[in-house]
């Protein structure tokens, strides 16, 4: 998929920091050339659309491995702290 004929970045399934810059480089391509009325428009669009995804009911397997992943993340905190 294209939007303003910049394909959609590939992202992990583990969201790495690559997909974080990833996601930023195709930001900055996405809106070059655009006047600031127009990015505030793009952003307000996405932000909607992200909105609509928060939405949605949230598979219990994805959330149990959110969960998962967060105790593990807490416990090791503990063990630094």
């Amino acid at each position: 998929m294209k939007i303003n004929n910049v394909p959609l970045p590939e992202i992990s399934p583990a969201f790495t920091i690559e997909d974080v810059h990833k996601i930023r480089e195709w930001q900055y391509e996405k809106q070059k050339g655009m006047t600031p009325e127009e990015i505030c428009e793009d952003i307000r669009n996405d932000a909607a659309g992200f909105k609509a995804l928060l939405a949605k009911p949230v598979d219990p397997a994805i959330h149990a491995e959110v969960e998962r992943r967060l105790a593990s993340v807490k416990k090791s905190v503990k063990v630094l702290a």
